[in-house]
Parts: structure tokens; C-alpha cells; sequence
């Protein structure tokens, strides 16, 4: 059942028409998947391409002349590394390394900065940005007036460059160009995505997001573009390995307990929030850690389920799913690494009966470049 006041974005007519299942996700109503249904959708994303509505995930601009001084506070990562039109992602601490979310950061300047946070978080965020505002620093929440459509998959590049006279095959990978026109629509265009595959994000003012869906829709025709809903969403990211956040970090689930360590600047020179916490953490190591299962037994595992070994509970399932690309059941789950790496196989306790898997390296899937 849909909540009533639930929010639409400016594809929701869009969605309707294709036949989207709408769901309620984070106070937006949005599809779930499409009449080709989920499997259908990976395989279009990893062969061809497909577009998403992204519109529920919340914008904040940060300007001033301590902007780089106070996002080097609150993330984790080393902004300083960043140049002009780069992107960075990095988690987002409290003081006991536990996480506020994680992020993407967009340098525009070293004085104009735009962040990107997950759409259930936007007004903790903001409130936890505010808190800890130093000095020359101005915040601005830019949510509301955005639209987003993520474009990904290998034909993304020849299904936008038809709309742009931007030379697409120049961007690299987590680069971005502020002001883009986009069939004649004024655009950010960015080169990430959240599906392992080569793609685009695209923001917008909601007053040009119909006529920016239009142009994609129809430019993607001759490349087989095809919609995707939040179902395929997940389960790509599933497969590349890619956190999400209430899963694979949260206020009780640290970066280093997710095998974040390259997105963790514990020599910063620059004390940042939670860096005494995290680094007693990778000091004294840690009593559970990001492992990947994959099932050697027909079940499908699914957040929360308890993963024994040798009689004993050993942790626990953060995302489970069946993997349309690799035709297996897949999983994510935190275990206890001492146990985890002496284990060959472990059991997944699927209800009341215990189903074998074996502990896999993570991403699942990696992309050819």
C-alpha cells in the first residue's frame, strides 16, 4: 500500500506509462521494476543500457573559503586529493567511527563543493553537516529543486554523446562537468553509477527533467535503452560489491568493517570525526568483517540470516539475492574473521534448515574495461 504522502518526482508519469510497479521507497514513489521484470533489467544494464530515476537522492552545496577545512572534518577520506571537476566518495563518521552515511563529493572549486547523499538520510545529513559547520562555510540543501536520471551500461556513452556536444569519451571515470547542455536542457553530467557498469548520472532542475527523459528515451531507441527499476538497482550493486548504506554501513557498522580502507585517510593531517575510534579499531583489529557468499545449495539468502561454522553463529547476512548475471544466489555478510578464514564452507541458516556455501573474494562481478 502506497503512503499518501509519499512524494512524486517529475518521472512519475514516465514510470506509470511504462508500467512500473511503484513502491513507497524513503517517502518517494517509485518503480520498482518493469513489466520485463528484474532479471531482464540486469541483463539489459550489463548488455545494453538502462535508465533509472534517481531523483529520490538529496543534493547539498557546500561554498565558503573553509569549505575544504570542514569536509576534511566530517569525511573520512582525504578531500585535499580531490582537483576541480573530480568526484570522491567517502563515508561520513560519528565520533565513535560509527557512520552518518557515505557519499559522493563533487570539487566544482576548493570554495564550492556538491554533495550527494542517500535519499533516507538527506535531513540527517544536513542536520550533522550543520552541527559541525566551521568558520567561512555556507550549506545550502539543494534536494528539493533537483531531478537525477542515472544512464548506465556499456551503450550509455553513444546514447548520451547524441545529446551533447560534450566529448564524453574524455571524461573519465568519476569526473564531472558542471554545466552541460543535454538536448537543451542546462545539466551537471557525471561519469559514476551504482551498477558496476560504465554510465552517467544526470542532474537537472526539476523544470527541464520531463523534456531531459524525453531525449534520452528517444535517443536510446537505436541502443536498446530500457528502463530499470530499484529492484535491478540493488542487485547490480549487490554484484559489484557496492555498500549500501542500512546494510553494509551503518551508526553500528564501521568503514574498516566493511573493507572501506582505501576510502579511509587514517595519516590526514587534519583530525577528522571518528579517526581515534577507526584507527584503535585497525589497531587492535576488529571482531567482524565484509566477507562474500556464494551458495553451493539452492536457497536464497536474504539480510539477517544467521551464517554458522563449525556449530556456532558466526555472523550474519547484510545483502542476499539471486545474481541474474553470474546465475547464482549471492550474498554479502558480516563474520566473525577468525572464524571466516579458517572456513572453506559455511552454513546459512535459511529458516530452519542450514544451507552450504563457500566464502568468495568480493566484487562478484567486475566489469571488462
Amino acid at each position: 500500500m502506497l503512503m499518501s504522502d509519499a512524494k512524486k518526482t517529475p518521472f512519475y508519469e514516465k514510470h506509470v506509462a511504462l508500467k512500473g510497479k511503484i513502491v513507497d521507497y524513503s517517502g518517494w514513489l517509485l518503480p520498482v521494476q518493469f513489466s520485463g521484470g528484474l532479471v531482464e533489467e540486469v541483463h539489459d544494464t550489463r548488455k545494453n543500457a538502462t535508465i533509472f530515476d534517481v531523483s529520490h537522492m538529496g543534493e547539498v552545496s557546500v561554498e565558503g573559503g573553509d569549505a575544504e577545512e570542514f569536509l576534511q572534518k566530517i569525511l573520512v577520506n582525504d578531500i585535499s586529493r580531490l582537483k576541480d571537476n573530480a568526484i570522491m566518495y567517502s563515508p561520513v563518521c560519528y565520533p565513535d567511527g560509527g557512520v552518518v552515511d557515505d557519499i559522493l563529493v563533487y570539487r566544482i572549486t576548493g570554495e564550492n563543493y556538491f554533495l550527494v547523499v542517500n535519499a533516507a538520510n538527506t535531513e540527517k545529513d544536513y542536520a550533522w553537516f550543520r552541527e559541525n559547520v566551521i568558520g567561512d562555510v555556507r550549506l545550502q540543501n539543494l534536494s528539493a529543486g533537483y531531478a537525477q536520471i542515472a544512464l548506465q551500461g556499456p551503450n550509455s556513452e553513444a546514447i548520451l554523446q547524441q545529446l551533447t556536444d560534450l566529448p564524453l569519451s574524455e571524461m573519465k571515470n568519476y569526473h564531472f562537468e558542471p554545466a552541460v547542455k543535454v538536448s537543451g536542457v542546462d545539466c551537471l553530467v557525471s561519469r559514476t553509477g551504482y551498477t558496476g557498469e560504465d554510465g552517467f548520472e544526470i542532474y537537472c532542475n526539476n523544470d527541464g527533467a520531463v523534456a531531459l527523459w524525453d531525449a534520452v528515451w528517444e535517443a536510446g531507441r537505436e541502443h536498446g535503452l530500457k528502463p530499470a527499476g530499484l529492484g535491478a538497482r540493488d542487485v547490480l550493486r549487490l554484484e559489484a560489491a557496492m555498500p549500501l548504506y542500512g546494510h553494509e554501513l551503518s551508526t553500528d557498522i564501521t568503514p574498516l568493517q566493511a573493507r572501506l580502507d582505501r576510502f579511509v585517510a587514517l595519516d590526514k593531517t587534519i583530525d577528522f570525526n571518528g579517526r581515534e575510534a577507526l584507527l584503535k579499531q585497525k589497531n587492535e583489529g576488529m571482531d567482524r568483517m565484509l566477507y562474500g557468499l556464494e551458495m553451493l545449495e539452492r536457497g536464497v539468502p536474504r539480510e539477517g540470516y544467521p551464517v554458522n561454522f563449525e556449530g556456532k553463529e558466526i555472523g550474519w547476512v547484510s545483502s542476499g539475492s539471486y545474481s541474474p548475471t553470474l546465475d547464482k544466489f549471492i550474498a554479502m555478510a558480516f563474520l566473525d574473521p577468525e572464524a571466516a578464514d579458517r572456513a572453506e564452507e559455511v552454513e546459512l541458516m535459511i529458516r530452519t534448515r542450514s544451507y552450504r556455501a563457500k566464502i568468495t573474494k568480493l566484487p562478484f562481478y567486475r566489469r571488462k574495461k
